[in-house]
């Protein structure tokens, strides 16, 4: 499944701040990124529509039904699959082969790389 930035930017909100209310999360996304009530609720009703978020009662309360690390795993799979034919491999291989990486970043990643064995 595909979540597009604006339904990432709804779930953040809910990641952050726990369950809120629609209300709650327009005034937040308002003051964010100056989203009005209306696109707040039509981004709302999308993450309902892909069970990403759900809503209760009273007062449309949301929660988030995906964790940020689920979403992550999701996105990193769409990546993968579109850019590198669905070869993880090659998605490291772009990031180790990138100039800019700092020595504390090899290392991270070397360690990560021994913890896979």
């Amino acid at each position: 499944m595909k979540l597009f930035d604006s339904e990432l930017k709804v779930l953040d909100v809910l990641w952050r701040e726990g369950d809120i209310t629609a209300k709650r999360l327009a005034e937040i996304l308002h003051e964010q990124v100056q989203w009005s009530k209306t696109t707040t609720y039509t981004v709302i009703k999308k993450c309902l529509d892909k069970g990403v978020v759900s809503r209760g009662e009273p007062n449309f309360v949301c929660h988030a039904l995906i964790s940020r690390q689920q979403a992550q795993e999701m996105e990193t799979t769409e990546l993968i699959n579109k850019m590198y034919g669905g070869m993880p491999d090659q998605l490291v291989s772009s990031i180790l082969w990138r100039k800019d990486l700092s020595g504390e970043e090899i290392e991270r990643l070397k360690k990560i790389i021994e913890k896979l064995n």
